[in-house]
């Protein structure tokens, strides 16, 4: 939107904080080759446009916005002479992609000093050359540091997740080993019992039988119940008993087994009629090897599916072998980083999940989103873990006014009040020394509202603190590297992030 060019007087701008160490001669250029414009209630410029022009204000209102989501959010709004935006980082040239980072708009005719982008650029170059050096330093070499210690962020991160499946994929690894040599062990006894039975007085007909309930009791095997360790205990009594009454030794040492496999005292009668007394012994003999070598192929599949099951949550997580940009189930995204943290999750922290399964898939980087999440799961598992270890994250989905919410609770110990407006500022952290970088939530603020166009917000007071996330639903046009770079530079070193933070001479 371009105003009215009204006549520029250098006295005038130089009564203006920003300008008023000028020489005259400095003045008059300003007054040559800028303008003064009066802009009527509404837009002067628009986020994301390419970034022509400095504004200094003259006398008026504006108001400063951000677009989040399909919202254009209020960042600042102010009558103060001398509040300046627009092309600010200009002398920084092509280094940084110029755009708008924010929409301004005017609430009543105003008029600014309008310098375009390009002679700013020169000006602040030929009158201040050393403090083009320190900014340029101090913006490229903040850049640089936020850069190298998010790494080490996520270095920390991946040594962290990693442990944790090393030690997720041991305990099943394990035990699947365990099973798998006494596996071996229990199909070389039932070989040997095996052959002791077919050199016994044994017709075709018998052996038909004792071959036949083999079978029916591996399908038992697969459908067993699951007791309560009472009904185990007295159905053990049961079976002993029954053994005992049958001359079977050792009964007290074969029931549990059985017990495990859904047998009871109905079955082996079946038995004891198919086969007869005199080859009872060994045939109960037998069925329990068979039963046992069931139970041990059981463990295997469960300790395998569940290795399987880490790899496939790892691949999830780290969305290997997937576009970095798609459309995703979130419940997907929060299980695998859920499973890929539990074993940085503490005995005495429950987790509860409260999804809502009616929320659709969501456009996005999901590699990113899962760092988001791990970032704040970490945040709560370490706040329960500073009021003693014993707590309750929460983890719940919903819709919320077109958006997807992902909601992390804790009952931790909160964050005070005075260090609230601070938590997502970079290299701001309340962890001892050598424990946190500062820049999780920092890294995790861009994600979420640079990156996603959504919002990141914080509700917490003592025993209740929740970090809420909101994506828009509708898809966004997919980043490149040049809208990255762009999102990177939206923020100036120490830029604020709430009106409350704004220096007064910015608007």
């Amino acid at each position: 939107m371009s105003g009215q060019v009204v006549p520029c007087s250098p006295k005038e701008i130089g009564s203006l904080f920003l300008f008023e160490k000028l020489s005259p001669e400095q003045l008059g250029r300003l007054c040559c080759e800028g303008r003064v414009e009066l802009f009527q209630p509404g837009p002067v410029y628009t986020e994301g446009d390419p970034a022509t022009c400095f504004f200094v204000m003259i006398e008026g209102s504006v108001v400063l916005s951000r677009r989040v989501g399909g919202d254009d959010v209020e960042v600042s709004r102010t009558s103060q002479r001398g509040a300046y935006a627009g092309a600010m980082q200009a002398y920084l040239g092509d280094r940084v992609r110029q755009v708008y980072t924010n929409s301004m708009r005017v609430t009543e005719p105003t008029r600014f000093f309008v310098l375009p982008a390009d002679i700013f650029a020169d000006v602040m170059s030929e009158w201040f050359p050393m403090a083009v050096h320190l900014l340029e330093g101090l913006f490229f070499g903040v850049k640089n540091t936020q850069a190298a210690v998010g790494q080490r962020e996520r270095l920390l991160a991946l040594g962290s997740l990693s442990a944790g499946l090393t030690h997720e994929l041991n305990n099943p690894a394990a035990a699947a080993v365990r099973a798998t040599a006494t596996l071996r062990e229990r199909v070389a006894k039932m070989r040997h019992k095996l052959a002791v039975i077919a050199e016994g007085p044994f017709t075709r007909d018998v052996l038909a039988n004792l071959v036949e309930i083999q079978e029916r009791t591996a399908e038992r095997v697969a459908k067993a119940p699951v007791l309560s360790p009472l009904e185990a205990a007295d159905r053990e009594d049961l079976l002993t008993d029954w053994l005992e009454d049958h001359g079977i030794d050792h009964g007290w040492q074969i029931s549990p087994t059985f017990v495990q496999a859904g047998l009871d005292v109905d079955w082996l009668e079946q038995v004891a009629a198919a086969v007869g007394e005199e080859i009872l012994p060994g045939a109960v003999g037998w069925l329990n090897y068979t039963v046992e070598t069931e139970l041990l192929m059981t463990e295997i599949e469960d300790s395998t599916t569940r290795i399987s099951h880490l790899v496939d949550a790892a691949k999830q997580y780290s969305q290997l072998d997937r576009a970095p940009y798609q459309v995703v189930d979130v419940h997907e995204l929060l299980d695998s980083t859920l499973l890929m943290l539990s074993g940085k999750i503490g005995p005495g922290i429950e987790v509860v999940k409260e999804y809502d399964r009616a929320l659709p898939p969501v456009p996005g980087y999901p590699a990113e989103l899962n760092q988001v999440w791990t970032n704040l799961i970490d945040n709560a598992v370490s706040a329960i873990g500073s009021a003693g270890g014993q707590g309750t994250v929460t983890v719940r989905t919903a819709i919320d006014h077109e958006r997807a919410l992902v909601e992390f609770r804790d009952t931790g110990p909160g964050v005070p009040p005075e260090i609230k407006d601070r938590i997502f500022d970079p290299f701001f952290t309340t962890k001892p020394v050598g424990e946190g970088t500062g820049l999780g939530l920092d890294i995790s603020w861009r994600i979420v509202v640079n990156k996603h166009h959504g919002t990141l917000r914080l509700e917490s007071v003592p025993g209740d603190t929740r970090f809420q996330v909101l994506l828009p639903l509708t898809a966004e046009t997919p980043e490149t590297p040049e809208t990255a770079e762009a999102l990177e530079s939206a923020e100036t070193p120490g830029s604020p992030r709430s009106p409350e933070e704004q220096p007064e001479e910015t608007v």
